[in-house]
């Protein structure tokens, strides 16, 4: 069994508040969890305006499974033009 995790920070350029922040990741996060076979949180930057950082997790029993899996949410990710992905690591477990 391979555990793929993804950590993403992202920049929301256009929110002006907490509320429009976390609208624009509600948004993000149910339509990854829709449409890809992933789990994701919001993990840091709980309290800031126009910043966030959320990990993504996919679970497979083929490596190279997740690995498509997560480079196809970071290609989601990058099409979104609500926001930008700026650091992102990997963890393999």
């Amino acid at each position: 069994m391979i555990i793929g995790a993804i950590y993403c920070e992202l920049l929301i350029y256009d929110a002006q508040s907490l509320k429009e922040k976390r609208s624009v990741l509600k948004s993000l996060i149910t339509r990854l969890k829709q449409r890809f076979n992933v789990s994701v949180a919001e993990i840091g930057h709980q309290n800031v305006w126009q910043r966030s950082e959320i990990a993504v997790v996919t679970v497979s029993s083929d490596r190279k499974v997740a690995e498509q899996e997560l480079e196809r949410v970071l290609s989601f990710i990058d099409r979104m033009t609500e926001l930008e992905r700026t650091v992102t690591n990997y963890e393999w477990l």
